[in-house]
């Protein structure tokens, strides 16, 4: 049979708009709605920078690919924008009609305009002048001289005029301007006098167009609106030489993001048509790359949009708890009896960073082995892995310098660790590595195994995010868990070329046919009378081979259950896919973690890893999956997943045209809202 698919992007644009959703909701705090907004425009822009870049590179016959045609891309793109056009519309209707009009219910005026209140025009020309017009730097803009380039995600102010010393027929009469914001200088959002009960807010854009005749003195002014670029954030390196090339590729080519060929050019939607067409002439624009916008562009700053109210009540998150009886008790002894799962943000990380100084000033522990992804700045992690070293201590650290956006940060914290005596292993030519996996090796004075420790995790070492993301770590001491995570490091170091793992599932390896195997026995027990069910909980499933395995099962009665929160190319209500359900789960915490679980009969079989069922993860990735094995963890594991699959707050159906169904006709009303319940369900387990 042949089935079919959704798009990949497409489908993440459903997701996104899921998350602009939350903006709509009236029971989220005031400010968390906004955050949203906020969340939904820093995503968008990513998308454009990678996705569409690399979509427009096909469509122009600069860059070849075997999936994609010229004009099938070209196709894309129309669809797409045309998508994004439609969510625009919904947002600044969120935006308008819900959040300025909330805003202004709780006293907290927030201008729009350049016009303000006679009472406040004093204070915004003061401002311009002494806060504001010092960094400013107009640019002319014309066809016949060279022009200034337009930085990636920056805001300008383009303005034009008209010379007030020359007739109105004069040719040279008109004349254009472009100003980059200095809000790396100024706030973008500036703070107005209180006014009887009223706080009062201003974007910096429209300060500066209420003063614009200051800056051009000797001219009329016709009009001034925002403009944004967006450029191609994918940097090309050639993975055919060894990891010091590597290392310096992504050295020179991260410098180059910032130059990338322009994937998105944002306007004020009011500008006149012959205002844009001359800008796009000039900057050598593609019709295709322009998205109207309304007059405030770069919406993620909202996230940083001050509450001068302090009655307007800011979202109260669950507060990590810390396991107590970790306080009184080493994890190493703990961890060497039990197995112990860690839920964040529900949990708190500084668990993992005891973990680790425990290993630190233990003179048993020989040697720490640990992959980096993406780590904070000034990371705790990386901090205490230098306190290993400088204690004695074998450390070695596998550095994935391509993962995207973290490249530098990546390179710089890598470079700290070599100096302080860790051994660092680079990337793999041609291979990411993905794995978010620790290991703690110990001995004895005469060299003799001791109880030794290995943590895999869904989620990045990083204590920031580990207070944002939903993700999952597992301590322990399984022997045979510790000997395969050990074999996959010495694979990373060159030092076994075909390891054998008995309990890791590591992708590019035994991955792949063990979850064959395990769909094979669950459609075995579904034809048998016995009942087949799957469970699988992830950030996204787009491989074509996976999902047909899941149509497959589906066909022969298997129950399955996807919890996927961002791209899914399974297209349910179909034929092939009627037993198979999608929920998609946006809330206050990014769901980030991969539990997958399969009903085996009476004895069902769990696990928890790195990898999302995509094409990279599953054959261009080294992913590290491990089975719970410990009953008490499998029935918490379990719990969670049926919390989730009983949300009917925040969780949606996805349907086969890719829209978010709400489970229920007034989800504001429903209980079960999964990441409080399940918070609740962890403490009350202390």
């Amino acid at each position: 049979m042949e089935y079919s698919f959704f798009d990949r992007d497409l489908s993440w644009l459903s997701f996104n708009y899921r998350v602009l959703l939350e903006a709509a909701d009236p029971t989220l705090p005031l400010y968390e709605r906004i955050n949203f907004i906020a969340i939904y425009s820093s995503n968008l822009e990513e998308f454009y920078k990678v996705r569409v870049a690399g979509h427009k590179a096909i469509a122009m016959g600069k860059v070849p690919e075997e999936e994609e045609t010229v004009q099938s891309a070209i196709e894309l793109l129309e669809q797409i924008n045309k998508e994004v056009l439609r969510q625009q519309e919904d947002r600044i209707s969120i935006y308008e009609k819900g959040i300025l009009p909330a805003l202004e219910k709780n006293h907290i005026i927030f201008y729009q305009r350049s016009e303000v209140e006679p009472f406040h025009q004093e204070f915004v020309c003061r401002f311009f002048r002494e806060e504001i017009f010092p960094y400013l730097a107009p640019v002319p803009v014309s066809k016949d001289r060279v022009i200034t380039f337009l930085r990636d995600n920056r805001l300008y102010l383009a303005v034009r005029l008209y010379r007030k010393d020359l007739p109105k027929d004069h040719p040279q009469r008109t004349e254009y301007f472009v100003m980059k914001l200095p809000y790396s200088k100024v706030p973008r959002f500036i703070e107005l006098p209180k006014v009887g009960k009223n706080y009062y807010l201003m974007f910096i854009e429209d300060i500066i167009k209420a003063n614009i005749g200051v800056i051009f003195p000797g001219y009329e002014v016709d009009g001034s609106y925002c403009i944004k670029i967006s450029r191609d954030a994918d940097i090309l390196i050639d993975e055919t030489g060894n990891s010091r090339e590597l290392v310096e590729q992504v050295k020179t080519s991260v410098k180059k993001r910032k130059i990338g060929a322009v994937c998105r050019f944002m306007y004020d939607r009011d500008m006149p048509k012959d205002f844009l067409e001359f800008l796009v002439d000039v900057y050598h624009i593609d019709r295709s790359e322009w998205v109207p916008s309304d007059k405030h562009l770069n919406l993620e700053d909202l996230k940083s949009l001050p509450n001068p109210n302090p009655h307007v009540a800011s979202l109260h998150k669950p507060q990590p708890l810390k396991l107590t009886y970790l306080d009184d008790d080493s994890i190493f002894d703990y961890v060497a009896d039990r197995d112990l799962l860690l839920y964040y943000p529900y949990h708190s990380f500084e668990h993992f960073i005891h973990f680790l100084y425990e290993a630190v000033h233990d003179p048993m522990v020989k040697e720490i082995m640990v992959t980096q992804y993406r780590v904070a700045n000034n990371s705790a992690v990386i901090n205490t892995l230098i306190a290993a070293a400088q204690n004695g201590k074998k450390v070695t650290v596998f550095v994935e310098l391509k993962a995207r956006f973290d490249e530098e940060n990546n390179l710089a914290t890598a470079e700290m660790m070599r100096d302080a005596g860790i051994h660092i292993i680079y990337s793999i030519p041609k291979l990411k590595v993905h794995a978010k996996v620790a290991l703690v090796l110990r001995r004895d004075k005469q060299n003799h195994r001791l109880t030794s420790y290995a943590y895999i995790s869904t989620g990045n070492f990083n204590e920031k995010t580990a207070l944002q993301y939903a993700d999952i770590g597992l301590f322990t001491s399984n022997r045979a868990i510790v000997n395969d995570l050990q074999r996959l490091f010495r694979m990373l170091q060159g030092r076994c070329v075909q390891p054998v793992f008995k309990r890791l599932l590591v992708a590019r390896y035994n991955l792949l046919p063990e979850l064959n195997r395990l769909i094979d026995h669950e459609i075995e027990l579904a034809r048998s009378g016995v009942g087949g069910r799957i469970i699988l909980k992830m950030n996204a499933l787009q491989d074509p081979v996976m999902i047909s395995r899941l149509y497959e099962a589906s066909q022969a009665g298997v129950q399955i259950d996807l919890i996927v929160r961002g791209i899914c190319c399974l297209i349910p209500g179909q034929a092939y896919s009627r037993n198979i359900r999608i929920t998609r789960i946006v809330d206050t915490f990014l769901e980030h973690a991969r539990v997958w679980y399969f009903g085996n009969g009476r004895y069902p079989k769990l696990f928890i890893g790195s990898p999302d069922w995509m094409r990279r993860n599953l054959y261009r990735r080294i992913e590290a999956v491990t089975p719970i094995l410990d009953k008490r963890l499998k029935k918490e594991l379990m719990d969670m997943l049926w919390i989730q699959l009983s949300d009917g707050r925040k969780a949606c159906f996805l349907d086969d045209k890719l829209r978010n169904c709400w489970k229920s006709p007034v989800p504001y009303k429903e209980k079960v809202r999964a990441q409080y319940t399940f918070y609740e369900y962890i403490k009350a387990r202390l």
